[in-house]
């Protein structure tokens, strides 16, 4: 009898404890869909020079989709890189890809003029847009899309610049839908792409 009543017991607190593991899970997974669904707050108002002269601002980004890297001119590869794989995609996209607006903000404003914004773009494709700002307006976008971007000053007097690589992905009102890291394969990327497209 005693026996019995030490099985029932065991029985009971295993019950109890899988019930709790299961509700831990569920909370678990809950908590999870609740973080991947948070919208995050990247983004907002900008005003910028394109590479043709004319003002671009956050207005410009609604009812199209916005593909916005930061970078400059003199950089020996990761822009140079990323903006040749960029023109790889549209191509890939296709008229997928006609209502994506691709954007390459200089944070070297310095030496990046509209004008050499324009040559250095047009190596690529002609449908990214340079973008050239003062160094407030460069801070204000950039605190805006949380980017990172800083000078180092080299030995010969010279100097490059330190940023954020990550593209960013707007939807058609102007707000962050997702990114594309320097880690992405092509394939993944055409494939966020036009899932972000379509």
């Amino acid at each position: 009898m005693k026996m019995r009543f030490v099985l029932v017991g065991l029985v009971a607190v295993a019950v109890v404890v899988i019930t709790a593991m299961g509700v831990m899970e569920w909370q678990r997974r809950e908590m999870a869909v609740a973080v991947n669904v948070a919208p995050i707050d990247l983004g907002g108002p900008f005003t910028m020079t394109a590479h043709d002269g004319r003002t671009v601002t956050q207005e410009d980004l609604e009812g199209r989709r916005g593909l916005i890297f930061f970078g400059f001119t003199t950089c020996p590869e990761i822009c140079p890189a990323t903006l040749n794989e960029v023109s790889i995609w549209l191509d890939a996209l296709g008229d997928d890809g006609a209502t994506i607006d691709p954007y390459f903000v200089t944070v070297d404003p310095e030496r990046d003029t509209p004008e050499r914004m324009a040559e250095y773009v047009g190596y690529f494709s002609p449908r990214i847009t340079g973008l050239v700002g003062t160094d407030e307006q460069l801070a204000e976008m950039a605190r805006g899309y949380k980017v990172y971007y800083a000078r180092i000053d080299l030995d010969d007097d010279d100097y490059t610049m330190d940023h954020t690589a990550a593209i960013y992905l707007m939807d058609t009102d102007g707000n962050f839908y997702d990114a594309i890291t320097h880690t992405a394969t092509r394939e993944e990327a055409i494939a966020k792409l036009r899932a972000w497209a379509g």
